[in-house]
């Protein structure tokens, strides 16, 4: 659990939230900064640049990554890397925390946090470098989903115009990034964005959590979470998803500030907040749709319905702001919705399609490979559940106990209520409309808010302590010897890098090239060193030393069949699984 030192200067009487209470300003007037902007660009520079330039470091790993051997020496040398750039940050916030004055180590365990958050996925988008030395092409190859969006990307470079529901944000960027430094090359784009978002990925989750938590609370949710759903196939997906999450939960809390803003201030701030949500809407919307029910009444809840006229206008003023900027933005993606969205019918059939339906703590992936859908969801001691989901179902109930007036809780809630109740609208109506309308990607969106949720509740729960003994002792604030909370977080901080390290490991692990035969999530990569490089030349390590011209992409047209498409599912099994005669073919 990370612990914030409690001799901090604080913002307000809750010291783990950087905002301060309902209806009351973060910033009164008058009021001065210390370090002005110095400190959060400082913060969001060190994130960044810590994750991609060690995925950058992490190109220059020379080992096979066909073989065994060659993989294990690759992960080794990036944890080695890893500790030669975490230990120093370590040492420096040890340091501070039993020689320096509170300020400097309060900024340089900000920094610290930072870095621990930008190494963690940099030493996944290194794993996947090293997956993919000697080959240009990024996860995938031309297969799967890398193909579609690929073959979207090169109809959009011929002027055939954006795919018709499919959010366009990263087909834009793909194509864009594959004419300006690709030299047209998409499928070399695409290695290079699976890259640079990978790494990107812890930094902005942490980012966007620094808007509500002080930096090791931060730390805690999004270290974690970024590693955990990282997806370095489709990485803008789950970005979209980790950023989403505290943004609806700014968004909520600046209702609930209204009294104290101008009409101006809310009006920038709901135009702020529109833009990003439409930005983050272009680039993937499911979470959108997941979310928007149970987040539409969160607003109701938080509306200053009893203080007056003037506070209703601003509260109508931000969300109108937010509400039009997001449409102005997401207008290429929404207008083809309102248009179409009811031809949008997904029905690829994949692994987590075939599991107990209420299994949300984990999935495997579309592969067929080992465990097979009967041995999933692994055995759990307590009615199948583990450990795990009984820590985090303390923690929602500590939630509710403790933080339904705080916004980021109610933010939480509102898009894991919300997400719960569609997923199970759609399973069940499966069978009747042969239809799954991606439903199985709830598992994401319910999990990642359990996690944040026994964070926060952990931070009330201290924050609660704290309270308590202060009116225990007579009102006297509560003072810890000086060092013990320097060094609690100092501690802290050390382990949650030591698991981020652990973690990424064992997340870069999964994508290291295996055989096709065994239907692993390695497949991805070992297919990518099967196409040839631009010259008609093979990869470095190219299997056997064969590989196979790139054939030309194709728009993808959607398909007219009216029944469940059961992937990885043999001619055999298939009316076991999904009824019915296969398809020819």
């Amino acid at each position: 659990m990370a612990i914030e030192a409690p001799d901090e200067p604080q913002a307000h009487d809750d010291p783990q939230f950087l905002q301060d209470g309902p209806g009351q300003s973060a910033d009164p007037p008058g009021r001065r900064h210390p370090r002005g902007l110095f400190a959060p660009v400082g913060e969001a520079v060190v994130a960044l640049a810590v994750g991609v330039g060690f995925m950058l470091w992490a190109r220059d790993i020379s080992v096979d990554p066909l073989i065994r051997v060659g993989q294990v020496s690759g992960l080794a040398k990036l944890q080695f890397r890893a500790a030669l750039v975490a230990l120093p940050v370590l040492a420096a916030v040890l340091f501070t925390a039993y020689r320096s004055d509170r300020r400097r180590h309060g900024l340089v365990l900000r920094l610290g946090c930072a870095a621990v958050a930008g190494l963690g996925t940099g030493i996944v988008a290194g794993g996947i470098a090293v997956a993919l030395r000697g080959t240009p092409w990024g996860l995938g190859g031309q297969d799967g989903d890398p193909g579609t969006l690929q073959s979207y990307a090169e109809s959009y470079l011929r002027g055939e115009g954006l795919p018709g529901l499919y959010p366009p944000g990263f087909i834009v960027l793909l194509a864009e990034w594959a004419k300006y430094l690709r030299h047209g090359q998409v499928g070399f784009a695409l290695k290079d964005v699976q890259l640079l978002l990978s790494a990107v990925f812890g930094p902005l989750c942490y980012l966007a959590w620094r808007t509500l938590l002080r930096p090791a609370w931060a730390l805690a949710v999004a270290l974690p979470a970024s590693i955990v759903f990282l997806d370095p196939i489709r990485p803008y997906s789950h970005l979209v998803m980790v950023v989403l999450l505290p943004v609806l939960g700014r968004l909520l809390t600046e209702l609930t500030r209204v009294r104290g803003r101008t009409v101006r201030s809310v009006l920038l701030r709901g135009a702020v907040l529109g833009a990003v949500l439409g930005v983050l809407f272009l680039t993937y919307s499911g979470w959108f749709v997941w979310s928007v029910p149970g987040v539409l009444v969160a607003v109701l809840a938080l509306v200053p319905w009893q203080h007056g006229r003037a506070a209703l206008l601003r509260a109508a003023a931000l969300l109108g702001a937010t509400g039009l900027t997001a449409a102005l933005v997401g207008a290429p993606l929404l207008t083809r919705m309102l248009a179409n969205g009811a031809n949008a019918v997904d029905r690829y059939a994949y692994f987590d399609v075939y599991i107990d339906p209420a299994y949300v703590m984990g999935w495997r992936s579309d592969r067929s490979g080992w465990p097979p859908s009967w041995a999933w969801p692994p055995p759990g001691g307590l009615a199948g559940q583990d450990a795990v989901t009984l820590l985090v179902l303390a923690g929602l109930a500590l939630a509710l106990a403790l933080g339904l007036r705080r916004p980021p809780v109610v933010a939480a809630l509102a898009a894991l209520a919300s997400a719960w109740v569609l997923r199970f609208w759609f399973a069940g109506h499966m069978q009747r409309d042969q239809a799954v309308m991606l439903y199985p990607r709830t598992t994401w969106q319910i999990l990642y808010c359990l996690l944040a949720l026994t964070v926060l509740a952990a931070m009330l729960l201290a924050g609660g302590v704290r309270s308590t003994w202060s009116r225990l002792t007579a009102g006297q604030p509560v003072r810890l010897p000086r060092f013990l909370g320097r060094r609690l977080a100092a501690g802290s901080l050390c382990g949650l890098a030591l698991f981020g390290a652990m973690a990424a490991s064992w997340s870069a692990n999964r994508y290291m090239p295996t055989d096709p035969a065994q239907h692993t999530m390695g497949l991805d990569a070992w297919r990518s060193h099967t196409l040839e490089r631009a010259d008609g030349s093979c990869p470095l390590y190219a299997p056997r030393h064969t590989c196979t011209p790139p054939h030309e992409l194709s728009r993808p047209q959607d398909s007219t069949d009216t029944r469940l498409w059961c992937g990885n599912v043999s001619f055999q099994n298939w009316a076991a699984y999904c009824g019915g005669r296969p398809p020819s073919g």
